[in-house]
């Protein structure tokens, strides 16, 4: 997530000094990314040094909020208008871990992709009782964000599947499954996989 772009997205709304960004950003993603205050005072200086925010007077009761500049109407705008990259996003710190377990020796890879698992099928029941906690319309943007942790969730438990299906193929010498291709009757179901560890 760009907190820089988040923080521009807010101050469009309006004025806001350091604490009420971060309660509107918060609610905005359903606290799914929390944020410290001190790096939301880090970002708005960064921001003031590029241009794109300006700092106001204090208030009365000490509190300096920050307005957007038309270059940072401009920042956000483009920022909008591109489409995200894969190479944009951090490095999967899963998929190096399991790399390097399979080249470490004593690493069992198996106890990893296991213990990972299951944990991701943990936070993915958390994932969903929070989306069905509620169904208010003004909750709509958090759910949104809960949907796009659920779909990497259940993403990241179907490539630990394919893992731990690749690691006893390469034990016993067995032939690579068919590959399941979308909408296949074979495909995993990410819903058979909470129920699944919800009965454990």
């Amino acid at each position: 997530m760009s907190i820089r772009h988040g923080l521009l997205a807010l101050l469009e709304r309006g004025q806001m000094y350091g604490y009420q960004l971060r309660a509107a950003f918060e609610e905005s993603t359903g606290s799914t990314w929390p944020l410290n205050i001190g790096q939301v005072y880090t970002t708005l200086a960064r921001l003031e040094r590029d241009g794109l925010v300006r700092p106001l007077p204090e208030s009365e009761a000490g509190q300096r909020p920050y307005e957007i500049t038309d270059a940072g109407r401009a920042d956000l705008a483009l920022w909008f208008a591109t489409p995200i990259s894969r190479t944009d996003r951090p490095r999967d710190e899963l998929a190096i871990k399991l790399a390097l377990a399979l080249t470490t020796p004593g690493v069992d890879v198996r106890s990893v992709v296991q213990a990972q698992r299951s944990a991701t099928i943990r936070a993915l029941q958390e994932l969903t009782r929070l989306k069905y906690g509620s169904d208010r319309p003004e909750d709509l943007p958090w759910r949104l964000v809960l949907d796009s942790m659920m779909f990497q969730a259940e993403a990241e438990v179907r490539w630990l599947d394919h893992c731990e299906t690749s690691l006893v193929r390469h034990r016993t010498g067995a032939p690579a499954p068919p590959v399941a291709r979308p909408g296949d009757a074979t495909e995993p179901d990410a819903a058979r996989w909470v129920d699944e560890e919800a009965r454990r």
